[in-house]
């Protein structure tokens, strides 16, 4: 039996091409490619995976958080290119094999994921485990998910008089089946859970008032997602599509777990998923957008959910230990700023750090600069928590010299209102963390 044909986005030269993406001229494919060209050739693709990483950290300057945070763009640039040179522009070769190498997509997608095609929208979906790494089990695996979450939309986005027709339908098929067996008519009431006046908990009508409660607070929330993009707001057709699709997408989230349900903010982490798979190149894929962006969003949240139950604020899981974290992270790297901070200017990391962490940087860079970030951030080994937290330290040193002449007010405005940096100048700056 011949092998199935290797999916064309996985040959897609778009690996080695300039992403659409506002990234600087330290982060070129054009010019990655052409030296990779005249350093080394590719190897066979058997060959690809044992070659030896290098670690891109030994290259930049070492040394206390000050010397890390003024890395310069012209360093940036050398260690990406000599990051790429040493393998990862090849990486596709990797990728071209019906099981997915995860460790190689990972490493990769490190680097930033072109925009060209659907290798974005597959990429993420691999990484965040909704596509198995075999690729025969795709379309399995795709269809099952689908229909769960439809089944989902049709149980959960009901309105309770569509319920009690139902029930009314039944009970008349009941009493037609009875008639027919024993010539009664037997008398049909409402019940007191079907009154629309009920207190009553189990009734449907009192789940309802709950519902739109919650309906009414995530509305809100989404309309506010992004007022500058036309892609999210706006009162065009499109605008509103992807708006309701957000919301349902949010609301069954919360019916289904009723211990978070639905925290401001979810509906920001949730942009950059819905987003990214509903521009898919791929028709067919971006289609389907809202149920693939339901169960990513679950996967990712699996990481995070404990940050936005307040219940486990002072827990060991809570957002105030991830704080603290980070709180450690800087100290060791530059205790001169943590110090500074911490007892100079006295500016409390909530103020700033629960927002970072919590809506994972998303309202920190530009919307595409967020994208870039998140390429990252998913395809951490060590999960996006860890990296997260390292970038979060990273945004600390890039500014250590404003930060340790500021006093409480203008320390505090400058890390509540992030000033644009090349992303990956920071990433770069968060790599040499590591460890």
């Amino acid at each position: 039996m011949p092998p199935k044909p290797v999916p064309a986005w996985l040959n897609s030269s778009a690996w080695a091409s300039k992403p659409r993406s506002p990234v600087r001229s330290s982060y070129s494919f054009k010019e990655i490619s052409t030296i990779q060209r005249e350093t080394t050739s590719a190897p066979p693709v058997g060959e690809i995976g044992g070659q030896e990483e290098k670690d891109p950290s030994s290259s930049s300057s070492s040394g206390g958080g000050s010397v890390r945070g003024a890395v310069t763009h012209q360093q940036t640039a050398t260690l990406t290119t000599q990051a790429r040179g040493n393998g990862l522009g090849t990486s596709s070769q990797q990728l071209s094999r019906r099981r997915i190498h995860l460790a190689e997509l990972q490493r990769l997608s490190s680097q930033g994921i072109p925009d060209s095609g659907s290798i974005r929208p597959i990429s993420w979906k691999i990484l965040l485990g909704y596509l198995p790494k075999n690729q025969d089990d795709w379309a399995t695996e795709l269809a099952k998910k689908r229909a769960e979450y439809m089944i989902f939309r049709d149980e959960m986005i009901i309105n309770p008089s569509e319920v009690t027709r139902r029930k009314e339908e039944m009970e008349a098929l009941k009493a037609a089946d009875m008639e027919a067996k024993e010539g009664l008519l037997l008398r049909q009431e409402i019940t007191h859970d079907d009154h629309p006046l009920s207190l009553g908990t189990t009734s449907v009508w009192h789940q309802f008032f709950q519902d739109t409660e919650l309906a009414e607070q995530i509305n809100r929330d989404v309309k506010r997602t992004h007022p500058d993009m036309d892609f999210f707001c706006g009162d065009t057709a499109y605008a509103c599509e992807n708006q309701e699709a957000l919301k349902r997408i949010l609301f069954i989230f919360a019916k289904l777990n009723p211990g978070i349900r639905y925290v401001q903010g979810m509906n920001e982490v949730l942009a950059p998923l819905y987003y990214v798979f509903k521009t898919d190149r791929d028709d067919t894929d971006g289609a389907h957008a809202e149920e693939d962006s339901f169960f990513c969003f679950v996967e990712l949240l699996s990481d995070f959910r404990d940050h936005f139950c307040q219940q486990l604020d002072n827990s060991a899981v809570g957002i105030r230990s991830t704080i603290a974290q980070l709180t450690a992270l800087l100290r060791r790297h530059d205790e001169e700023l943590w110090r500074h901070l911490e007892y100079t200017s006295k500016v409390n990391p909530q103020f700033y750090a629960f927002r970072w962490i919590t809506l994972l940087l998303t309202q920190e860079f530009s919307f595409f600069d967020s994208i870039r970030l998140w390429d990252s951030l998913l395809s951490n080994p060590d999960g996006p928590l860890e990296i997260l937290l390292r970038v979060c330290c990273a945004m600390l040193l890039c500014q250590r010299s404003r930060l340790l002449a500021g006093d409480f007010t203008t320390n505090l405005k400058l890390l509540q209102h992030y000033p644009a940096i090349d992303i990956q100048h920071l990433l770069w700056v968060a790599d040499d963390l590591r460890g």
